[in-house]
């Protein structure tokens, strides 16, 4: 077992696990760390706890400190620098006329690197637009193309259902979403349905997909012929979630409904439950 803490660099990132040496970091503390991009500012989701060592990638960096009122302001002046990088490259890509949509600029904590995210339909030519940027700023540029799920991640928004979206508040990472989810799921196939603000599916149309799985393998399909307690039928509907079985009963002409349990407490052994 080793000892880690969860660090997210930014609201709804995906959560890095670092070495805290020595300390003993409580629940959304901020801490200085090193990584990849450098020293960066991060903030404890997940508090001192011992994982198995198979469950991460060794060595782990270590904690450097815990992060100082001055180092939150630092942040708060990278925040306020980036708004105005962003304001001039916005320029800069009218003046070298590219086809790119600028959707966020950051600093790195050590002011080290400006890192431009962007969007766009190709690729794009932008060497002129990076030396004119570090003419302007003295550090380096990174200039970052992205995809649509990321740029709803990052600007944020409200979703059909009424709420922030998921990405931009709890969600780490992107989970595959397929349209098979939403045809298993009995939703409309309409595009502007089951489309999220970034104009892919729906992140959630996965949260509910394992439940869905299950309960199709427990349930027979629609039109297929079974026996029942009143005689042989026909199933013309369900109701995946309540596990209902609605049953047109060819004698009676007539449709009943059963629960998945009650057919297999009568003996119904065409249920694949049953196999």
């Amino acid at each position: 077992m080793i000892e880690v803490i969860g660090v997210r660099f930014k609201k709804a990132g995906k959560i890095y696990y670092f070495d805290p040496d020595q300390f003993k970091i409580d629940l959304d503390e901020y801490v200085i760390v090193e990584t990849a991009r450098g020293i960066e500012f991060g903030k404890v989701v997940i508090a001192n706890k011992l994982v198995d060592e198979e469950d991460v990638v060794l060595p782990l960096k270590k904690v450097i400190r815990m992060a100082t009122t001055k180092d939150k302001l630092a942040v708060t002046e990278n925040q306020e620098s980036a708004a105005k990088a962003y304001q001039v490259c916005s320029e800069k890509i009218v003046e070298h006329q590219l086809e790119m949509n600028l959707v966020d600029v950051e600093y790195t904590f050590d002011r080290n690197k400006v890192i431009f995210y962007f969007t766009a339909d190709g690729r794009v030519d932008f060497r002129n637009l990076v030396k004119d940027l570090a003419a302007v700023f003295k550090t380096r540029i990174e200039l970052r193309q992205i995809g649509v799920r990321d740029e709803a991640k990052l600007l944020g928004g409200i979703g059909p259902c009424g709420r922030m979206l998921c990405c931009s508040t709890f969600l780490g990472d992107f989970e595959p979403v397929s349209i098979k989810m939403a045809k298993d799921q009995n939703l409309s196939l309409n595009p502007a349905k089951i489309s999220g603000l970034c104009g892919r599916l729906m992140c959630c149309l996965k949260y509910e997909n394992d439940d869905y799985e299950s309960a199709k393998r427990q349930l027979p399909d629609l039109g297929e012929s079974m026996n029942t307690p009143v005689g042989k039928g026909k199933v013309v509907g369900l109701n995946i979630l309540e596990r209902v079985i609605q049953v047109e009963i060819i004698e009676k002409e007539r449709v009943i409904e059963y629960t998945l349990d009650e057919l297999i407490d009568h003996g119904v052994v065409n249920l694949q439950t049953t196999e």
